[in-house]
Formats: C-alpha cells, sequence, structure tokens
C-alpha cells in the first residue's frame, strides 16, 4: 500500500491551494475541480477536510465524474490513464487537473467542458 492512500486529504489540500494561489489561482477554483471530478460540494467536501478523511476514504466515498476517461497527461513522469491502481489512479487526476489549472488552462478546459 502507497503511503498517500493513507495520508489524511486536509493535509495536502493546504498545499494544492497554496500551489495554484502562487499561480494567480483560488481556493474557489481547486473546490470547483474537486467537485467536478468527485461530487462533493462545498459541505461536503469542508466534511472530510474537518474529519481528516484518508485518501483512501475520500475517493471511496466519491462519485467521480463519468468523463474522467477524458484526463489524460503526464503527472510526475506516469501517464495517468496508464495507472493500473484505481486508486492511485484517482489521485493522478486530481493532480492532473490541478496542474493544469496552476498551468492557466481555462476552466472550461480544465473540466472538460
Amino acid at each position: 500500500m502507497h503511503k498517500i492512500f493513507t495520508t489524511a486529504f486536509a493535509d495536502v489540500y493546504p498545499l494544492y491551494v497554496a500551489k495554484l494561489e502562487r499561480k494567480g489561482r483560488t481556493q474557489a477554483e481547486l473546490d470547483q475541480v474537486i467537485e467536478w471530478l468527485t461530487g462533493f460540494d462545498a459541505p461536503a467536501l469542508a466534511a472530510h477536510l474537518e474529519a481528516g478523511t484518508t485518501f483512501a476514504d475520500f475517493f471511496a466515498d466519491a462519485s467521480l465524474n463519468p468523463h474522467v476517461g477524458l484526463i489524460t497527461g503526464v503527472v510526475c513522469g506516469v501517464r495517468v490513464e496508464e495507472v493500473e491502481d484505481p486508486l492511485m489512479q484517482k489521485i493522478r487526476y486530481l493532480d492532473k487537473l490541478v496542474d493544469e489549472l496552476a498551468r492557466g488552462k481555462a476552466m472550461e478546459r480544465v473540466l472538460r467542458g
């Protein structure tokens, strides 16, 4: 089992926020991306952050967007569409969306609109 699976999502969330804010994006945009990917609205996301939910439990509770298959590309040298472990692939999907947002991609394109 990879260490990230048992890491609290709340421990990584501020790192996502900081990365995006350094690039001129906002926490609200991050939350929009998370909602698109997982189906968690603001209260559900806040509950997971407050509870210290692990990545494994966070994604187990999520209802992934039916268009996640459109998320392709490389994160940390690995193609997200080729990741074999389903949980790791979900985490990489989120990483890829955050990276695209940080690189200045339009929200419509990030959300595969």
